[in-house]
């Protein structure tokens, strides 16, 4: 399957003083890309948190920077579910700039009840969505 992608554009504000992405900032757009994802498909995050009492939270994360992204790129960052648990979904995920890889990452997310912060199991319908479409 192709993978979401989400565009990003970098703004000087990401960037740190030697005028590239501070490094923490990719895993932000990261994030994004994972939640543009989910609303794509037709699902909020808090509206989860409502119907379900479900949050997704990152219990781990691998980040290869490979090259810089600068001040005023356009980049694509993608989101692609590589392992479906019923309680976890493992991502791996991308940003581009054109055809060059800047940075990669395999990140793990835990489903957990919203009141007990204990694992809990990504409702059937959604998993099914999510396995299906990505």
């Amino acid at each position: 399957m192709t993978p979401f992608t989400w565009p990003v554009r970098i703004y000087y504000e990401d960037t740190d003083a030697g005028g590239v992405v501070f490094y923490a900032n990719y895993l932000k757009f990261f994030e994004r890309a994972r939640t543009e994802m989910l609303r794509a498909m037709g699902h909020e995050q808090d509206a989860l948190l409502a119907k379900e009492g479900i949050i997704f939270v990152v219990r781990s994360v691998t980040v290869d920077y490979l090259q810089p992204a600068r001040f005023n790129d356009l980049l694509n960052v993608s989101a692609e579910i590589t392992l479906a648990k019923k309680a976890s979904l493992t991502f791996t995920q991308r940003i581009t700039r054109e055809d060059i890889i800047l940075c990669s990452s395999l990140i793990r997310i835990a489903c957990l009840d919203a009141s007990t912060l204990r694992p809990k199991a990504i409702p059937d319908y959604l998993l099914e969505q999510l396995t299906n479409e990505h």
